[in-house]
């Protein structure tokens, strides 16, 4: 029986696979600018499509560096650092379970579940958002993170079976 470390870069970085990755990187920062009023008072975020497309494209450490670097605009506009954390555990958890298999909408769903108690923790304690307003953002993530999800696995996963 053979087995693989999900933890290691199994990728050949070149000059190509490093533009993609700073690409897919900063990507969602650019789609942080993004968000649609449903006029059911929550909006639709878009930063999640660039997490998805990292972490379908290089596992747990694409997620990882697009969760981190890719939050950055938001956290800044929304003077609130600790989105930052947040979207680095939906990035980890989302490249690390669509490394091992996962389809990408289960793998994001189990990465926002594990999310989830940081994001009320921090937003209620540290930031000082009431809980309906917190809730609210609970739905719009869950909404967000399942179209882009759809959206990136359907877009992207026959292109990464063949890029790899």
């Amino acid at each position: 029986m053979q087995f693989s470390n999900p933890f290691v870069f199994d990728r050949k970085l070149d000059r190509k696979e490093i533009s993609i990755l700073v690409f897919l990187v900063f990507l969602p920062n650019i789609l942080g600018m993004l968000n649609y009023d449903t006029g059911m008072g929550f909006k639709l975020h878009v930063f999640q499509l660039g997490i998805v497309l990292a972490a379908l494209y290089y596992g747990w450490y694409g997620g990882l560096m697009a969760g981190i670097f890719g939050s950055v605009y938001s956290a800044v506009i929304m003077n609130n650092p600790y989105i930052i954390v947040g979207n680095a555990i939906l990035g980890i958890v989302a490249g690390y379970l669509i490394h091992k298999g996962w389809h990408t909408n289960l793998a994001i769903w189990a990465a926002f579940a594990i999310q989830i108690p940081w994001l009320i923790f921090s937003d209620y304690v540290f930031v000082g958002m009431p809980m309906n307003v917190i809730w609210m953002i609970v739905i719009a993530l869950a909404i967000s993170n399942t179209i882009w999800a759809a959206l990136g696995h359907y877009l992207v996963r026959p292109q990464v079976k063949v890029l790899q």
